[in-house]
């Protein structure tokens, strides 16, 4: 029951994380709000790997980041993130289709070669903490970078502050 809310909520935010990623514009993946921030186009590129993350958290009781390579393209090529991100989604889909409910109660690990940065916890845990809150919280990032840029920012969760007459 808990694994069907999970596809459940990870499509409704698919289509949030792409609305935002489709936002922003190539001229604004250059700033950043502060010198230890990333740009724009890097934290939108996190953004769209974190969904690749889904593969390893999910399908392998111990995920070694270090010894995964993941292609990508320049951050600074917002269609080049977007493709990511369709082509992550696809496999984050697949992997999260792959759980049974017994599955999220296996505990999960991850490394960086023999460090343990995370874990171990129940695989439920880490499908909320690690990969769902961890893309809503740097999708909020990324709507504070639009607003700071001028930008409009989509609503996510209903109409924004653009969108009401208060905006106009």
């Amino acid at each position: 029951m808990i694994l069907q809310y999970l596809i459940q909520e990870f499509e409704q935010e698919v289509n949030s994380t792409r609305k935002l990623l489709k936002a922003i514009p190539e001229k604004d993946l250059g700033y950043k709000p502060s010198e230890i921030s990333w740009t724009m186009g890097e934290l939108s590129q996190h953004i769209a790997t974190i969904y690749y993350w889904y593969v390893g958290a999910l399908t392998q009781d111990v995920y070694d980041i270090a010894a995964d390579n993941l292609e990508r393209g320049h951050t600074n090529d917002i269609n080049a993130t977007l493709a990511l991100f369709e082509s992550n989604v696809e496999k984050a889909r697949a992997a999260l289709q792959s759980l049974s409910e017994e599955k999220l109660q296996i505990d999960w690990t991850m490394k960086v070669g023999e460090q343990i940065v995370l874990g171990p916890m129940p695989r439920g845990i880490v499908v909320r903490s690690f990969l769902f809150n961890h893309i809503y919280h740097h999708r909020g990032e990324m709507i504070v970078y639009l607003r700071a840029t001028g930008n409009k920012v989509p609503g996510l969760y209903g109409p924004t502050y653009e969108d009401s007459n208060k905006g106009t």
